[in-house]
């Protein structure tokens, strides 16, 4: 008898990125699945709708287990290249931090593929500061601590927030989008290993998670850094 003590096995993560169109209802059934214990509330339903709303959707398995998930859109906004991550959610498991950055990962990987030799915007909404994660190895990273909005960096917050359909609950000083209670689009995350820097969780002192309030944040993936593949690591 071969009995292996003391030995851990490793399951890769396997990461596709599909057309949202090609996602099945087993498969939205899987997401909700995944949501079920978060906060966020994604349910069935609301799933769908962000079927219809976004154009790719990955997907992250550990052997066939949903791990997470990420609907996103890569598009111009005024002419600026952009990715926007408008709901996605991870597993609360110790690798979760592994799973997000394979998911952004691979939604780099299409983005220097739709953009090539451009700096790409990435935007998204946060329910909490863990959530930074999604913008680790970004440029210009905003709201950030210390650091006071310019009157540009506003105005980026206002065309995302337009963009997300969210844009009459934002507030553009604190880049906080006031919720009405209903599920919100987000980056669904919770990591115990994630190292913050001083002064990120101040930036949502006055986001509420009953009430599904989000933080607007943005960053820009470099034309090198993208072309190099540094992302997502």
């Amino acid at each position: 008898m071969g009995i292996e003590l003391g030995v851990e096995r490793v399951m890769p993560i396997e990461v596709e990125t599909k057309d949202c169109t090609a996602l099945a209802d087993a498969e939205l059934a899987e997401m909700a699945d995944l949501c079920a214990a978060a906060t966020a509330g994604f349910d069935v339903g609301y799933l769908s709708k962000q079927r219809d709303e976004w154009v790719l959707v990955t997907q992250a398995r550990e052997k066939s287990k949903l791990r997470g998930f990420s609907f996103c859109t890569l598009e111009r906004i005024g002419g600026t290249p952009a990715l926007l991550v408008g709901v996605a959610a991870v597993d609360r498991i110790a690798k979760a931090d592994q799973i997000l950055r394979q998911i952004m990962g691979d939604q780099y990987r299409r983005a220097v593929l739709a953009f090539p030799d451009e700096d790409v915007l990435v935007g998204t909404r946060l329910f909490s500061p863990t959530g930074f994660v999604v913008l680790a190895g970004l440029h210009d990273v905003i709201p950030r601590p210390g650091h006071k909005a310019s009157g540009e960096e506003r105005a980026w917050g206002r065309r995302l927030a337009k963009r997300f359909g969210v844009e009459s609950h934002l507030d553009d000083k604190t880049f906080v989008v006031s919720g009405d209670g209903s599920i919100s689009g987000g980056v669904d995350f919770v990591s115990t290993k994630a190292k913050l820097d001083e002064g990120i969780t101040d930036l949502f002192e006055s986001v509420v998670s009953e009430r599904h309030d989000a933080l607007v944040a943005f960053g820009w993936a470099m034309a090198e850094d993208l072309a190099k593949n540094k992302l997502g690591r």
